[in-house]
């Protein structure tokens, strides 16, 4: 098969990236998401080890670094604000708990959808209603009516991945909930936060809130990180997220009651489960899984992004270098990739039970030990990259904007 005709669900990291290295090896890609538009703000996510090198390869390094937070370092305070530890971007070569491309979310997002809309149709608005898939292909009913024929089709929509539940099963035999809830959201910067990262932990509650800096410096963005091993609102429930959120954040000291009397004026609020995907396999036919949909491995690894990014890479390599053979392109990728995952998801786990309370009782590993040094080069700088000689490469992106709507 010359070239494939893709559609991937999903236009925040994973997706967009996916797209770009899909059109790089001859594909023609669809990219559609539910959300009317981009969404701005979230969580800082970070690039490290092997993410940087795929940066470098797509040819983003400048735009990404231009678009980071610029976060100098981190303090952890006590409630008077008083620092107790201090960490700096450029520990650990670039890549210790603060990492030195750290960069909003939304901002990742915004980076690689300009350097892909140019020759990849994106789609905003509208989802995937009904899929049917044969040994030739996947026919694609949209909710906005429309129908589609597609060569594959890939998941690239996050942890409630819509796409998922329809074709491989509900969410509940999945998803694993690790017990906590984190929140963020954009306030003014009325704390006099200058490129340092302030984070308060409560001792024996497995309570924190802190505050970033974002580019915008009249502006900073809150973190908030909360034990629930009940979470049961809906994710999309905007007004019931920050009623827990007010919650299970009363009494807590520090600057947290100032930050939250600004939770009704923010225009970016985020609130979810910290949770990993567990899935056997990754695809189901011509029908595949990437980023967290796939195999999430919470915000608690740091390297969320990472995965996406090097998911990414692999997926459209080993599907091109298999003649977007769907079978052959997917057990490659999957063969490379779950060695990165699994070490970032024992990570994940690791740092999300050191947060529950009571866990101080257990003992903490040996972060000296060969094991857990193993387990951390796995996590970062794994897997290796293969150059993909003679699987077609066009380079940057080039050409006028796809703005056709989806049709016949």
């Amino acid at each position: 098969m010359s070239g494939s005709r893709v559609l991937v669900a999903g236009a925040s990291i994973a997706g967009p990236a996916l797209a770009h290295w899909l059109r790089r090896r001859g594909a023609a890609v669809t990219v559609v998401e539910r959300a009317p538009e981009l969404r701005p703000g979230g969580q800082a996510v970070d690039a490290r080890g092997v993410a940087k090198e795929v940066i470098r390869r797509m040819g983003l390094d400048a735009a990404v670094r231009a678009a980071c937070t610029e976060t100098t370092g981190a303090h952890t305070v006590d409630a008077d604000g008083n620092v107790l530890q201090t960490f700096r971007a450029d520990d650990e070569g670039g890549d210790g708990y603060i990492s030195e491309i750290e960069i909003l979310r939304g901002d990742l997002s915004r980076v690689l959808h300009d350097d892909t809309r140019d020759g990849v149709e994106y789609v905003f608005g509208d989802r995937i209603a009904e899929l049917t898939q044969d040994a030739d292909g996947v026919d694609v009913a949209f909710a906005g009516g429309d129908r589609r024929r597609f060569d594959l089709v890939i998941g690239a929509d996050g942890l409630h991945s819509s796409l998922r539940a329809m074709v491989f099963g509900p969410r509940e035999r999945f998803v694993r909930h690790l017990g906590h809830v984190l929140a963020f959201y954009s306030v003014p910067n009325e704390f006099g936060l200058d490129r340092w990262l302030i984070d308060y932990q409560e001792s024996g509650s497995g309570r924190s809130a802190g505050l970033r800096p974002i580019q915008d410096a009249t502006r900073a963005m809150a973190m908030f990180s909360f034990p629930a091993a009940d979470f049961d609102v809906d994710h999309r429930d905007v007004p019931a997220q920050k009623q827990l959120l007010r919650d299970r954040m009363a009494g807590l000291g520090w600057s947290t009651q100032r930050i939250l009397a600004h939770l009704d004026d923010t225009p970016d609020f985020y609130l979810d489960q910290v949770a990993q995907v567990m899935m056997d396999r990754w695809s189901n036919g011509r029908v595949g899984l990437l980023g967290d949909a796939a195999c999430s491995s919470s915000p608690m690894s740091g390297q969320g992004t990472g995965i996406a990014l090097v998911g990414a890479y692999l997926l459209a390599g080993e599907l091109a270098a298999a003649g977007w053979d769907p079978e052959a392109g997917f057990a490659g990728y999957e063969e490379r990739m779950r060695p990165f995952v699994e070490a970032n998801q024992e990570i994940g786990r690791m740092n999300a039970h050191s947060r529950i309370p009571g866990a101080d009782a257990d003992p903490p590993p040996d972060f000296e030990s060969e094991w857990f040094t193993e387990l951390l080069g796995r996590a970062i700088h794994g897997p290796e990259l293969p150059d993909y000689a003679g699987v077609p490469d066009s380079g940057p992106l080039t050409g006028s904007p796809i703005t056709s709507p989806i049709g016949p």
